[in-house]
């Protein structure tokens, strides 16, 4: 176990551009009883960190260090943890929105947050998978339950999320259809995809019909626009929590369901994940990968919302 006392972080003070974040030295914490202090080798980067670094969302006002996903070799343990010994390689989630700190040398989860990490990927690709993952296991599994032989659209299905969920709902036996630009497509196809929509060019809404679960990651009108795509009795989930009234009318209107939620944090979901990993069926796509203390320049990247698959930071 390092004596070191401090440890590096990537926090911010004000909110604002990927300029506001700065490299800060601060205390090293101490695991709890029930806590696990992880040495991060490497953390996810997802576009709940930069929306927060801009707006200061579910947080509110700085200072805080971001950083949900986190992959790493446990430091020490707090009384009473048991599934967990110093030395064990761990991956996770950290309690969403309030879990937040993984941007960082070490990083606080509480023991049910993580699993253990599967020994065929690396700590990026590790790194890469819990809250993406997490999300759309939850909305595919748990609320909408996707059946084998059904239709599911996935909007952004080359995002984190979506590039995830094409994988998770063929796992479950469904018909996958994807929305992405048209440079996208071999990629999707490649992750099983059965179908896909250049959304640049075609209407969604005329291009697909008789679907049983969309699931979307946009938000806005896509949402509700989604709706008119469902069988009856379908589903669309929304993984944006907040937004208009109308989605929920127009649903009941239409004889359809509407469903927004947030991820959360689950060590039963994180072994189903680690399970699908070991068994070859889920896998991370980076889009690219840069050192804790370049973290602006991973948040500059992800502003572009151009990015195929996830982006990681690594910490040494």
């Amino acid at each position: 176990m390092s004596t070191v006392s401090t440890m590096r972080v990537i926090g911010q003070d004000v909110l604002g551009g990927p300029e506001v974040l700065k490299e800060k030295e601060v205390e090293r914490p101490a695991p709890r009883p029930n806590e696990v202090l992880v040495r991060v080798r490497a953390a996810g980067v997802n576009p709940t960190d930069w929306k927060h670094r801009a707006s200061g969302g579910f947080l509110g006002e700085p200072p805080f260090v971001l950083g949900w996903d986190v992959s790493g070799t446990v430091e020490a343990v707090g009384v009473g943890v048991a599934a967990f010994a110093p030395g064990d390689e761990v991956f996770g989630m950290l309690p969403y929105p309030f879990g937040h700190g993984s941007h960082a040398e070490y990083v606080i989860a509480p023991v049910r947050a993580l699993w253990h990490k599967p020994t065929g990927i690396d700590h990026v690709h590790a790194a890469a998978l819990p809250l993406v993952s997490l999300t759309a296991l939850q909305a595919l599994d748990e609320v909408a339950g996707v059946r084998a032989g059904q239709r599911v659209l996935i909007h952004a299905a080359a995002g984190g999320v979506g590039h995830v969920a094409v994988q998770i709902a063929k796992e479950r036996g469904a018909y996958v259809i994807g929305t992405a630009s048209a440079g996208k497509h071999a990629f999707l196809r490649e992750l099983g995809a059965d179908e896909t929509i250049d959304y640049r060019e075609t209407d969604f809404t005329e291009a697909v019909k008789d679907v049983d679960v969309v699931l979307d990651t946009i938000g806005g009108s896509t949402s509700t626009d989604s709706l008119r795509v469902l069988r009856p009795g379908g589903v669309v989930v929304s993984i944006l929590p907040v937004g208009s009234r109308e989605f929920f009318d127009e649903a009941e209107a239409l004889g359809v369901r509407a469903v927004r939620m947030l991820v959360d944090a689950d060590r039963a979901g994180m072994r189903t994940i680690a399970g699908m990993i070991e068994a070859g069926t889920l896998r991370a796509t980076i889009a690219g990968t840069f050192p804790l203390a370049d973290a602006a320049e991973a948040h500059r990247l992800g502003d572009t919302g151009r990015t195929t698959g996830k982006l990681v930071l690594t910490v040494d």
